[in-house]
């Protein structure tokens, strides 16, 4: 019984994982608007109703992808913590690693920039969605924090301000008409935020 359990638990993580990764690939080649749960399914090889026992829309799988790069960024600055680098190293690191995934999953930059927009309403509101976005800015907030604590940001701007700006760099950066890449583009406007908070030694 045990087994027949164990073996039914691994086929729900096969379907689970073969339904995202179908959703990335079309999402990638269709954009995600213009893609449907059948084409999902399809490219998945399973039967449409299966979608339903995972997800309830298509927009659940860009939350599960940028909590996926939430977690991504997370584990990256706990490696540069245990290492005692300092909270500007990490803000470039978490903002490199954030442009990557973003420019490598554009369809996943709408919904992380409307978390952004929607991240001041009150919890629960109707109009708030249901997205990942408070984790990435609460990293930031705790690394900003630490960071003043220690001397290394500047204590007169609080430090979820900076945090929403860090958040604000990605909508910049993709509606700009600069003749640089997406990630090129982060990457100086990070650069610029950092030397604004930065406390000069």
């Amino acid at each position: 019984m045990e087994e027949k359990m164990g073996r039914r638990e691994r086929k729900k993580l096969q379907s689970r994982k073969a339904i995202l990764d179908a959703a990335v690939e079309q999402f990638s080649q269709k954009g995600f608007k213009e893609t449907s749960v059948a084409d999902i399914m399809n490219a998945a090889d399973l039967g449409i109703g299966t979608f339903y026992n995972y997800f309830q829309s298509k927009e659940e799988i860009l939350v599960q992808l940028i909590q996926q790069m939430v977690m991504e960024v997370a584990e990256a600055l706990r490696e540069l913590k245990a290492a005692n680098r300092p909270a500007d190293e990490l803000l470039a690191a978490g903002c490199r690693i954030t442009a990557r995934f973003l420019d490598e999953n554009r369809y996943v930059l709408p919904l992380f920039i409307s978390a952004a927009e929607h991240s001041g309403l009150p919890e629960g509101s109707d109009k708030q969605p249901k997205v990942a976005s408070p984790g990435f800015k609460g990293l930031y907030e705790r690394i900003l924090r630490e960071g003043q604590e220690r001397g290394e940001i500047r204590q007169d701007v609080p430090p979820e301000l900076i945090a929403e700006m860090f958040h604000s760099i990605y909508q910049a950066a993709a509606i700009s008409k600069l003749n640089i890449s997406f990630q090129e583009n982060v990457e100086m406007k990070t650069r610029l935020i950092l030397d604004g908070i930065r406390v000069k030694k």
